[in-house]
């Protein structure tokens, strides 16, 4: 609890004044890009909808002695979507968000997370967003451990089949459904009661994720569809979702959609997900009726994306742990 003191602040200075330089930097790029800067309730009636995250829940008492429960978000999306459903075409928030159960050198229970959606576009207008912003770090090479990255390098594209192949020599769309076909084919251990989706992510570790965003970054898209979250299926190839995840050094650093605007897909996606949550964890998110009511009056044709701001702050300065690029730790 001390970590206000001068001599622990000191040494965390250099990159606490770089991650401030830097966020003045993103601002302006996005007010040069037309977008505008926004800020949504941190308390909601879902956190989000998320699997495999734990949640911070807490009581709202109103004047009148009636409680509600409300949850701190684990992402901006809904309240930013209802937004873009209701006229505003650009928007990025840096959002306070929060996540229980986590803590690593990657990971702490509250974060920075930089948001933000354009309407009319692609997810192919988001990578260019991604490589832009890169680029503002004004640094010659990302760093985290030995490993290095050039930000003003044109990322890679990549898409998680031709990773699978590439790094564990995986025809992954022929196995998808199949835990046992898939473990097979890659070689890795096959526990019981191991899904799919198990399997899947245990190969992204063991074989693929350290290798992405070496020299420069790489945008690993196109995810399958069962994975697709809130992302739309890509057109002319259902199997797959139009999502990508930004890796640099090997440390993910984004996550974006072209997003789902269909209020029965995302409908039946919210109760396949909490049904999956509450068979593996026991607990059910509630689903947030507003979010469902702007899908409902129409979301438009949009792309948005999510990036850990700390962890780019990281690479930046080549800080090795999250606790040395924010001002105060939790505690």
């Amino acid at each position: 609890m001390t970590d206000w003191r001068p001599d622990k602040l000191e040494r965390r200075l250099p990159a606490l004044r770089a991650r401030a330089r830097l966020q003045t930097t993103i601002r302006q790029w996005f007010a040069d890009e037309g977008f505008v800067e926004v800020e949504t309730p941190i308390l909601q009636a879902a956190p989000g909808a998320e699997v495999h995250l734990s949640g911070f829940a807490t009581d709202w008492e109103l004047p009148d002695g009636e409680e509600r429960e409300r949850w701190l978000h684990s992402s901006p999306e809904f309240a930013m979507k209802k937004l873009l459903a209701g006229g505003v075409p650009r928007l990025f928030q840096f959002a306070r968000v929060f996540r229980n159960a986590e803590g690593s050198a990657l990971h702490h229970p509250e974060f920075t997370m930089l948001e933000w959606y354009r309407a009319g576009v692609g997810y192919e207008a988001i990578m260019n967003d991604c490589a832009a912003l890169l680029a503002l770090t004004g640094v010659k090479e990302l760093r985290w451990g030995e490993h290095v990255c050039d930000p003003a390098a044109a990322p890679e594209r990549l898409t998680v089949a031709e990773a699978f192949q590439r790094y564990a020599g995986v025809d992954l769309l022929a196995t998808v459904g199949s835990a046992e076909k898939l473990a097979h084919a890659s070689g890795v251990a096959m526990h019981a009661g191991d899904t799919w989706e198990d399997v899947f992510f245990r190969i992204m570790f063991d074989k693929i994720e350290h290798r992405l965003g070496m020299g420069r970054p790489t945008m690993l898209c196109e995810y399958p569809i069962s994975m697709a979250a809130l992302a739309r299926a890509k057109p002319g190839d259902p199997r797959v979702a139009e999502r990508f995840e930004l890796y640099v050094c090997g440390v993910e650093l984004a996550n974006a959609f072209g997003e789902l605007t269909d209020p029965d897909i995302q409908r039946a996606r919210l109760r396949a997900d909490m049904d999956a949550k509450e068979r593996l964890y026991g607990v059910r998110w509630p689903v947030d009726p507003d979010f469902l009511a702007a899908l409902d009056h129409g979301l438009p044709d949009c792309a948005g994306v999510a990036l850990g701001f700390d962890r780019l702050v990281m690479l930046t300065t080549g800080a090795q742990h999250i606790e040395d690029v924010l001002w105060l730790p939790v505690r």
